[in-house]
């Protein structure tokens, strides 16, 4: 029950928050390229020909179309795995950003009686155990279940990453399964989610201008014309008597018609800047 804000404006931010993970596993996945190949079991290369690491790693980026590079230092490469801890990190985030987005959406679409009900999400098994027609949001439920697994990973690799005893790292192989689990998950899951869940929300245009009618913040747009103190008496009785704010200042001659309009010009209230 803050002031308002446009649908628009909320899925934008979730848009945003999409883009950015993107753009933090691009930057944290550029590490991954570097190959610990020719350190041999320590780093120190022992038995092997100056050459190996090159050629072999320029024929593995010729196969995968990978641009895969030897690494920087065979130590740090061996008895770390720093880059894999940071790459999940950036999905561990991704994970965080998806769980968040796709609680919104759940509790948007919550209702149709006793919920928030904003927006419509798409049917995706109706019905339930005992209630016929149910329509639960179980395109976000299942997002969310992978953003839990994804950041169980994440301390697994945390973990996994921590136990690089000297010059070795021994628990490479959970780190990797865990790595790839959560790479797969979340790019299963969110495709999954806007195909069947974001594509096909709709506003619920009506619920949603009974909400704002009837929500005593948007008084807060009141303080400019009446007064901060008097706007709050405005709020509690609107929330008192379940009257919408615009009926309880014409029923008490708190404003002209023309000026209540204009002052809960509740698109102004969603922009930056203050009442002229």
């Amino acid at each position: 029950d803050a002031t308002p804000v446009r649908l628009g404006q909320e899925f934008k931010g979730y848009a945003t928050q999409v883009a950015k993970g993107i753009e933090r596993v691009k930057r944290a996945s550029e590490e991954l390229s570097e190959l610990a190949l020719g350190g041999t079991a320590t780093g120190t290369g022992i038995n092997t020909d100056p050459a190996f690491p090159g050629r072999a790693i320029a024929r593995i980026s010729e196969l995968t179309g990978v641009g895969f590079r030897e690494a920087d230092d065979h130590f740090e490469a061996q008895g770390a795995k720093d880059a894999a801890v940071s790459a999940s990190g950036a999905l561990n985030t991704v994970a965080t950003s998806l769980m968040k987005i796709a609680d919104d959406v759940r509790w948007m679409g919550s209702g149709p009686t006793s919920g928030i009900g904003e927006i419509r999400v798409p049917t995706i098994q109706p019905g339930s155990s005992i209630m016929p027609g149910k329509v639960n949001p179980v395109m976000s439920e299942a997002l969310m279940m992978v953003c839990a697994r994804v950041m169980g990973n994440h301390t697994t690799i945390t973990v996994s990453g921590s136990r690089g005893n000297f010059e070795l790292n021994v628990m490479m192989p959970v780190l990797a399964q865990s790595l790839l689990e959560s790479i797969t998950l979340l790019a299963s899951a969110s495709r999954a989610f806007v195909d069947n869940c974001v594509a096909g929300i709709q506003a619920d245009e009506a619920r949603c201008k009974e909400l704002l009618e009837l929500n005593p913040s948007i008084a807060t747009a009141l303080n400019p014309y009446i007064g901060y103190d008097q706007a709050a008496v405005v709020a509690k009785a609107s929330a008192k008597e379940h009257k919408s704010v615009r009926e309880i200042v014409l029923r008490e001659g708190l404003l002209p018609p023309e000026k209540v309009d204009e002052a809960l010009n509740v698109r102004s209230m969603t922009e930056p800047g203050l009442p002229h």
